[in-house]
Order: C-alpha cells, then structure tokens, then sequence
C-alpha cells in the first residue's frame, strides 16, 4: 500500500516511558508528528491518525512522551517547501541517546 505522496523522515523511538522528554532539532520549518504505533500505521495508510506536535517554526522543539509505550516521531515537509535536515535525542530518561531516521 503507498504510503504519504511527500517525504518524511521516520525516528522509531522504540518503547518509551511517559515523562520522557525529546529534543528535535531542525534545519526549517516542517512538520513534527509524534505518534503511538497505532497511528503510526494509520499515517503510513494516509489514513486519519492523531499526533502531538504540528508545525514547527523555531529550532530545537521539545515534545513529552505522554504515556508508556511505543512511540515513533515523523518529520515532514507536507505543505512547506525544500526540505527539512533533522535530528533527535532523548533529553529527559537517558540524555546520551540519540535516535537516527530509520527512512
């Protein structure tokens, strides 16, 4: 099934606590989706999904994992033009990690 009809970087942020903190860094605005697996699956179907976040205007941004679980961040550039370098790291539970697209 295709997926979305624009780019997207894809972080899978793997099993997260809630209270976590992330840390997104962006070289223009674009779009920052934070999704639980389920509307992970949903985005990829272009389907209706929910997600935290929106339209990223400044660099860095900070979203909280709001509940245990698996969690996966989307960086897009759907309705803005050129495209977005991105990178991501956990700065609340365990400051050393960081995170690479996995698209």
């Amino acid at each position: 099934m295709p997926g979305p009809a624009f780019r997207f970087s894809h972080y899978d942020l793997k099993e997260l606590p809630a209270g976590t903190t992330i840390e997104i860094s962006l070289s223009a605005i674009a779009n920052v989706r934070l999704m639980n697996a389920d509307h992970f699956q949903r985005f990829k179907e272009t389907l209706k999904h929910k997600f935290i976040g929106g339209v990223a205007k400044k660099s860095p941004i900070r979203l909280t994992i709001p509940e245990a679980g698996h969690w996966h961040l989307v960086v897009d550039m759907e309705g803005h033009s050129g495209v977005a370098e991105s990178s991501v790291k956990m700065i609340g539970a365990a400051p050393s990690a960081r995170f690479q697209a996995a698209s």
